[in-house]
């Protein structure tokens, strides 16, 4: 069977009994991805990085797709966490890149005053397999070599 799109263990959370998103209902958009390890988003200070939270997952998809990134519904009023980025995009050509296989990570900050624990397994976010389109006269003919924020590399 040919791949079109889907999910895979990334390097490295071989053996650490990873889950494949799946979607919880037949009207579900999102695929609901779990944490790969526990982990703790320190109460947030200023100037603080966001806290990358592993899931243990990389992506395959399409020409002219990519995957977004996005937070649970819940977790800003039960846990304070917030994307960092508001919505992450996983391009098609981060799946495995050199630098980490194209492992899928969120970037979370805490707005709560006291750290937030989260344990292996928790639903931390979904993932949106999406359609995108590029302009007349698009040239970018550049290519990924790097992991996570390289693409301006």
């Amino acid at each position: 069977m040919e791949k079109v799109r889907g999910f895979e263990i990334a390097k490295g959370f071989e053996d650490k009994d990873i889950h494949l998103p799946i979607r919880k209902t037949k009207y579900s958009a999102g695929y609901d991805i779990e944490v790969a390890e526990d982990c703790v988003v320190p109460a947030f200070k200023p100037g603080q990085a966001p806290t990358l939270i592993k899931t243990g997952l990389k992506a395959y998809m399409q020409d002219g797709e990519y995957l977004m990134l996005c937070n649970r519904s819940s977790n800003p009023k039960k846990k304070g966490l917030i994307l960092a980025n508001s919505v992450g995009i996983i391009d098609k050509d981060y799946y495995g890149n050199p630098d980490n296989d194209g492992h899928i990570m969120f970037a979370f900050f805490n707005v709560k005053d006291v750290d937030v624990e989260i344990k292996k397994g928790e639903a931390i976010g979904q993932a949106i397999f999406q359609k995108y389109y590029t302009v007349d006269e698009d040239t970018a003919e550049g290519e990924r070599m790097g992991g996570f924020g390289s693409t301006s590399k």
